[in-house]
């Protein structure tokens, strides 16, 4: 039997779903007993007790005496029941009990059943029971305890029930949120390593809990030691090409300018992918992020790209706030998707929206894009697309893309590759979360 519709209507989070795996065995402990109570002590033991109160009521009523001698009478005292004249005004023409009265029911139904001459039974209170009976131009009243025909007090077992569950729902409440704590406090450092900042940990709580995190902290570590090796090696490869790339340059000027300006445009072609080794090296960890206004940053790349001859615009902008950025991982990262806009195509246009939410930052170009089928492989390092892009244009070594996309992965948001609907080429959303 499948359950899937049932889905939309439970909670998300672990907290709520725990609480409801709480609740939900004790709500039906407490209907299960409250019905099978009901059934066996309510009606059945009430049943019992008011049929032998009956027959006590109807031998008296059978007794031919007067009010004023039944109600003296050695049977009454002995019995302990009230007896009185009612004048016929003050006859009750219908039932009474209190609301909450579970039991009374039963004995109403019983007496009535059982005592065809009843005409009302009053029940004012948990101590007291009195039935009027027509006579004559008057009526009679027969009050006696209400323990003669039930329990005493019957609804306080469910007042205990339901304060003692209260009770030890509070109590579970409380240690399951202690036992939470640690799965929460785990999530929280894993999310904040996903966006590249490290959170101090210590793992606690049971002893899953414990392995969890235990398994983690090693995991953070490799990933760490990964990292730092990868950039120290990068770094020390690109420092190590420099010396003899500057040697080059000096023996390079002591040619003719004929031959030396085809040689000197392979030396900056080397520099250039020197420089995009160094940034894929050191990646998105530069820094911690701190509230950075996204408008304001973008319209200062923007303007720092058309001061350096490239043809980008801003072109619209929505909402307005601040969101937790590195600033230089950011701003190379839009680099990096402008100048590739420019490279395959003529023109580049910008947009920021801000939501409730999300940061989307929008790049479009009028260049050929990428097929849907080629973008996966289009964010991987070292891709080259010349199919799908213009060949000759296309002069890098397939990281800006890479690089980007890195950088927007340590912000916790991702890099969406697509059609351009305004421009016709290729367009790339950075969406970060709020």
């Amino acid at each position: 039997m499948s359950f899937h519709w049932l889905k939309p209507y439970l909670p998300r989070s672990l907290f709520p779903r725990a609480i409801l795996i709480l609740l939900l065995p004790v709500v039906t402990v407490l209907l299960v007993v409250s019905v099978v109570f009901i059934q066996r002590h309510f009606e059945g033991v009430t049943e019992q007790m008011t049929q032998s109160v009956t027959r006590e009521l109807r031998l008296m009523r059978e007794t031919p005496q007067s009010v004023e001698e039944l109600a003296r009478s050695r049977m009454a005292e002995t019995l302990r029941i009230d007896v009185r004249e009612v004048p016929r005004a003050e006859m009750p023409q219908q039932d009474q009990r209190l609301w909450y009265d579970f039991s009374g029911r039963i004995i109403t139904r019983e007496f009535k059943r059982m005592m065809p001459g009843l005409r009302a039974v009053h029940l004012p209170n948990d101590d007291d029971v009195r039935l009027y009976f027509a006579d004559g131009n008057g009526g009679i009243e027969m009050s006696f305890d209400r323990r003669r025909v039930s329990a005493s007090r019957s609804h306080q077992l469910f007042v205990n029930m339901v304060f003692f569950a209260v009770v030890m729902t509070a109590i579970a409440y409380l240690y399951l949120r202690n036992q939470l704590r640690p799965i929460t406090r785990l999530a929280l450092v894993a999310e904040a390593f996903g966006r590249g900042r490290h959170l101090p940990y210590r793992p606690s709580g049971a002893l899953e809990v414990r392995a969890a995190g235990n398994a983690f902290l090693d995991m953070r570590a490799r990933i760490e030691r990964q990292i730092e090796q990868r950039t120290l090696m990068l770094s020390g490869v690109s420092h190590d090409m420099r010396t003899p790339l500057t040697r080059l340059k000096l023996a390079l000027s002591m040619l003719d300018e004929e031959d030396r300006r085809p040689m000197e445009q392979d030396v900056a072609d080397m520099e250039r992918l020197l420089d995009e080794f160094l940034a894929f090296a050191r990646g998105a960890q530069e820094g911690e992020p701190e509230p950075v206004d996204p408008v304001d940053l973008v319209r200062r790349i923007v303007a720092d790209s058309r001061r350096a001859g490239i043809a980008v615009d801003l072109v619209d902008v929505e909402g307005a706030g601040t969101v937790p950025l590195r600033v230089n991982g950011i701003r190379r990262a839009l680099e990096n998707l402008i100048n590739n806009a420019v490279r395959y195509g003529t023109r580049a246009e910008v947009s920021v929206r801000i939501s409730q939410r999300t940061l989307r930052i929008r790049v479009e170009d009028d260049g050929p894009g990428i097929p849907p089928e080629n973008r996966a492989e289009a964010i991987k390092p070292f891709a080259r697309l010349e199919p799908a892009r213009n060949q000759n244009l296309g002069t890098g070594v397939g990281l800006g893309l890479s690089i980007a996309t890195d950088i927007v992965r340590a912000h916790g948001g991702a890099l969406r590759l697509g059609e351009s609907a305004r421009l016709g080429g290729l367009r790339a959303d950075i969406v970060i979360g709020r």
